[in-house]
């Protein structure tokens, strides 16, 4: 055999060692899973019903106010607690000689009983708090919080409204007469912003 003939064939086998090398490395089994996840986040959804429950004119001092706010968590995750921000400006028609109108209306919060509807004309209540509109603005919402426990939360046996679970604030604003002279606020209009604010419960292991 030449030795052309004898390089050819040992070329053909080092090609040939080399191909079953390399086929060698999937000659073992194989088995794959995949793993697809996903993160939702739930929302936090606070609804009041109705928005606007004062809307009064021609008031004088000695007349009193008891309406309701309805706080729907119509969101996926459970309300811990809900805050409660007050302010407010006053439209004067008069320098008001340096009296603030919000410390002459108080506001009583009073211990929900079920659907206000049944009650709220029922005077068997019970004030579980009472501030003036100038103290509750100079109150943050969680000394407020702290201040009245869970007044705002009455119908769960635990804190906080559930998921599609509704709850009640109850308040009786009262245009206090000091039996002074109060001529000074004839004709003022005081408005009031009442920012409700919902925070979640604590995280918990999933």
């Amino acid at each position: 055999m030449g030795i052309k003939k004898k390089l050819g064939l040992g070329i053909a086998a080092a090609a040939l060692g080399i191909s079953l090398v390399g086929g060698g490395t999937f000659a073992y089994f194989n088995d794959v899973e995949t793993s697809n996840n996903t993160f939702a986040a739930g929302t936090l959804d606070l609804t009041l019903d109705p928005q606007v429950i004062f809307n009064v004119d021609n008031l004088k001092p000695g007349d009193t106010m008891k309406r309701y706010f309805e706080l729907q968590n119509t969101g996926s995750l459970d309300i811990a607690k809900v805050l409660l921000d007050t302010s407010y400006t006053v439209d004067s028609e008069e320098s008001n000689q340096g009296q603030d109108m919000g410390e002459h209306f108080m506001v009583h919060f009073i211990k929900n009983q079920g659907h206000p509807e049944h009650w709220l004309d029922d005077d068997s209540y019970e004030v579980v708090g009472s501030k003036t509109l100038k103290q509750l603005s100079d109150m943050t919402p969680d000394e407020l919080a702290v201040e009245l426990e869970d007044f705002l939360i009455w119908d769960y046996k635990e804190d906080g409204i559930p998921a599609s679970g509704t709850d009640y604030l109850v308040v009786k604003i009262e245009f206090v007469d000091n039996e002074q002279n109060q001529n000074i606020f004839q004709g003022d209009t005081l408005n009031l912003e009442w920012k409700f604010t919902a925070e979640q419960e604590d995280g918990e292991r999933r």
